[in-house]
């Protein structure tokens, strides 16, 4: 942990820890893993593009997910989760068309895209639960 993180997280409310604290560092990892996958495709044009749109959507997964847990309202932290939700399910897309581009085999993404898939239903019930809506 930074310094920089450290010190933030003493300023939080005891409230914005414990279960919140799990989906960052989960979130935190996805984007970890779609930055090393970025960093392993092959040097063809096609797979740049591909991979940057992923580098985007599986980025912003954590990052969304952090300003959701700092949101001022309910209907900023629903909107926020929108956010994070529409941003998952985009990674899903980008991995799957990277899979059955041939560009990276399948079985390779096979574990990232299981994660992906796991955190949008994470985020979909999550949004149904903050907007009250049953299951």
């Amino acid at each position: 942990m930074t310094s920089v993180t450290a010190t933030i997280r003493e300023k939080q409310e005891p409230s914005s820890m414990g279960a919140n604290e799990d989906l960052r560092v989960r979130t935190k990892q996805f984007a970890l893993r779609v930055v090393r996958l970025y960093r392993a495709l092959p040097h063809q044009e096609e797979a740049r593009v591909l991979g940057k749109q992923l580098l985007r959507s599986g980025t912003s997964v954590g990052a969304n997910y952090r300003a959701a847990c700092w949101a001022r309202s309910k209907a900023e932290f629903i909107a926020k989760l929108g956010i994070v939700l529409e941003e998952a399910d985009e990674s899903v897309f980008w991995l799957e068309l990277i899979a059955e581009t041939g560009l990276v085999g399948p079985e390779k993404l096979q574990a990232l895209v299981k994660e992906a898939e796991e955190l949008t239903a994470i985020f979909v019930t999550s949004l149904r639960t903050a907007k009250g809506i049953a299951s």
